[in-house]
């Protein structure tokens, strides 16, 4: 029985060993879950980490794209803004061109009459001072004449309203009369030159 009880003895003595060193080497077998959290910690912090750069990134883009956008809008609405400006102008404008034309022809009908000479002579000046003064306020305005006669026909200032054949001299296709002056606001034709061409 004292055999028995040292073998007893024994092996509790050796599974205390065998306790003993394998809570002293605890690699030893035994995968450490500490270790593995803290890589899987890692792992999906840097995946967080990426998809937050990739969010970042992406509304970066997505910022500039609106800025962008927006500056493209500012710039279409500024430059309707000053083409409705110059559209309103050149209406205005083109109305107005009927009483000029209406000027011009007083004038020239007081040149051409001669009977009352002095009362013609003042009545003529008065109109030629306000003719004059329309056009320089037009003028003021971007307002011009076309030229017509002796230039070379062009359908986008002038308006053929008949042919006649071309003197000697003169090529074909050149203004030979102006029957309506034509007029232009910058790039903007108020009114064509209504014209003869030589044929």
């Amino acid at each position: 029985m004292v055999e028995k009880e040292v073998l007893d003895n024994d092996q509790t003595a050796s599974a205390e060993v065998g306790a003993s060193d394998s809570a002293s080497n605890p690699g030893d077998g035994i995968p450490d879950v500490d270790q593995q959290s803290t890589d899987d910690d890692e792992n999906a912090g840097s995946d967080q980490e990426a998809d937050l750069q990739a969010k970042v990134i992406g509304l970066n883009e997505k910022v500039l794209r609106q800025a962008a956008e927006f500056q493209n809008y500012r710039r279409r609405m500024e430059k309707a803004n000053v083409e409705s400006v110059s559209l309103g102008k050149s209406i205005v404008i083109q109305r107005l061109l009927d009483v000029l034309d209406d000027l011009e022809r007083s004038i020239d009908a007081a040149d051409s009459d001669t009977e009352d000479g002095a009362q013609n002579s003042a009545l003529r000046d008065g109109v030629k001072l306000v003719f004059q003064k329309f056009q320089d306020e037009l003028s003021r305005l971007g307002v011009e004449p076309i030229p017509a006669v002796g230039a070379h026909f062009n359908e986008d200032e002038h308006e053929a309203m008949m042919q006649q054949p071309a003197p000697d001299g003169i090529e074909p296709g050149t203004v030979l009369q102006e029957l309506q002056r034509g007029y232009r606001m910058g790039d903007r034709i108020l009114r064509h030159s209504k014209v003869i061409v030589a044929s």
